[in-house]
């Protein structure tokens, strides 16, 4: 069985240590994510960048949510739902949305259903959604921008979660009051 490395600043790739300096000012640690993805600086890199592009979408702060709950709870990603979810907290989502995201229950709007349902389907079809799942998303108020807005959500997340996967990264103890396991 493979060990990943768990970088510090002092363990980590001079490259990455900019990056996880970044990460102690902004939340006090050195995520555990972060820590793995140390050892490759542009794989780091890509991710951060992806995160910043994401946020910076015509998504809201629950679209968003959204969004990255969706991909989390179908990759089953056990470090990324409870962060996401204190993210959530950090954003001022309603809690309700981000259990029943967490909960895999019905959204509290259409909107957000279309959202949840398309981003979904791109996860489990590989992006091979039918007309009928894009018209759906379109009837919902939602247009071509969205659709690539969530194919990016989906980049950025699988990265972070397939790297949690192999690096059987442990919730962070400043996300354990959210730990998550995915419901039979």
């Amino acid at each position: 069985m493979s060990k990943f490395k768990f970088h510090t600043l002092d363990s980590a790739p001079e490259k990455s240590k900019p990056m996880l300096e970044g990460a102690i000012k902004q939340v006090g640690a050195i995520p555990g994510l972060y820590a793995v993805m140390a050892e490759s600086p542009e794989t780091f890199s890509a991710y951060r960048q992806l995160n910043q592009f994401f946020t910076n979408t015509s998504f809201d702060a629950e679209e968003l949510t959204v969004v990255w709950q969706t991909i989390n709870v179908e990759h089953e990603c056990q470090f990324c739902v409870p962060a996401h979810t204190a993210i959530a907290h950090s954003m001022k989502v309603d809690p309700a949305l981000t259990e029943a995201l967490r909960n895999q229950q019905a959204m509290p709007t259409a909107k957000l259903q279309a959202l949840h349902d398309f981003t979904l389907a791109m996860v489990r079809e590989r992006g091979n959604v039918t007309d009928a799942q894009m018209d759906a998303f379109f009837a919902a108020g939602y247009a071509q921008q969205q659709v690539l807005e969530v194919i990016l959500g989906v980049s950025q997340k699988v990265i972070s979660n397939y790297v949690n996967h192999v690096a059987k990264t442990p919730v962070d103890p400043m996300f354990e009051q959210f730990a998550w396991t995915k419901k039979a």
